[in-house]
């Protein structure tokens, strides 16, 4: 048992930033916490990103391209912290030896009031709400989607599936525009569904293709692919590619996966999502480097106002 929390706390530590956040805003009599990036303008599309579990919203900040893609495009980017370093997603059963937040987290509540409050101070279009989020926080982002629909404009979900059970409850108000990026040689969250081969590995998932699906019933796509096109292969050490799939949506409804040939449980990005890259690639798997998650999310967002 040593072992695993020796190794639960190294996977903690992978993508672990240095500050803290600053700014916390009271949900139901609970602090919670927050780091902001604010343009100079005001009434600009703002992005909410989600970490992953064992991580904080600074992880976002240090080991992602949020910051510099939201800086260049001059949108407001909001990185939340989860309580225990972890959302109250739609699910209810998580890997063993990594615990969620406290029971009665509602981070719906929690992500509504940020949102809000970012719109009511004049930062926030509120016609221009994005929500993204990895692992953890990608199955976050697709609760809040279910849940809040008449919040965003799109979603995006990086390197999770959805679950017979977050599936049932899912029930938007309107179809909204989704994303999906995942690895196929993901240890955690199986692109082919069920159980990861980590340790740490939750099961019952439903494969990337089931998800897919699932999305393009829910705006009213056809079922199958429109096409597939291979990206560049821009860092071909790493060993791993990216296609992209489309699909046959109505206008504004849009459904895309991106699937990452070879790619582990890593947002694929032009520099290393960890502190340590070599560890990161035994435990997580390869980081694609073809293409970065934070600009391509941000391309995909921004047609949809």
């Amino acid at each position: 048992m040593r072992r695993w929390l020796q190794i639960g706390a190294l996977v903690a530590a992978l993508t672990a930033a240095s500050a803290a956040s600053a700014d916390t805003i009271d949900v139901n009599g609970v602090k919670r916490s927050y780091t902001v990036q604010l343009p100079a303008k005001r009434l600009v599309p703002l992005v909410v990103a989600l970490h992953g579990k064992t991580q904080r919203g600074a992880d976002m900040v240090a080991r992602t391209a949020w910051p510099q893609v939201a800086k260049r495009e001059g949108f407001a980017v909001v990185f939340p912290d989860g309580l225990n370093h972890a959302w109250a997603d739609a699910r209810t059963k998580a890997g063993p030896a990594l615990r969620g937040p406290p029971p009665g987290t509602d981070d719906v509540a929690f992500i509504t009031k940020l949102i809000e409050k970012l719109v009511a101070d004049g930062t926030a279009d509120p016609k221009r709400v994005y929500v993204t989020g990895v692992s953890n926080g990608g199955a976050m982002a697709m609760t809040l989607v279910c849940a809040r629909a008449d919040l965003f404009a799109a979603g995006a979900s990086v390197i999770m599936n959805l679950t017979e059970e977050a599936a049932v409850t899912c029930h938007p108000s309107r179809p909204l525009p989704m994303l999906l990026m995942n690895g196929t040689a993901d240890p955690l969250v199986p692109y082919e569904g069920g159980r990861g081969s980590s340790y740490f590995a939750a099961d019952g998932f439903w494969s990337t293709e089931e998800t897919l699906t699932f999305w393009r019933k829910l705006n009213g796509c056809e079922i199958d692919d429109a096409g597939a096109s291979d990206m560049p292969d821009r860092a071909p050490a790493e060993q791993s590619t990216v296609t992209r799939i489309s699909s046959r949506c109505p206008t504004g409804h849009d459904v895309v996966l991106y699937r990452i040939n070879h790619g582990g449980h890593r947002m694929p990005g032009f520099s290393p999502d960890a502190r340590f890259p070599k560890i990161a690639a035994r435990l997580l798997g390869p980081q694609n480097g073809d293409i970065d998650g934070a600009e391509t999310i941000w391309t995909f967002f921004k047609q949809f106002p």
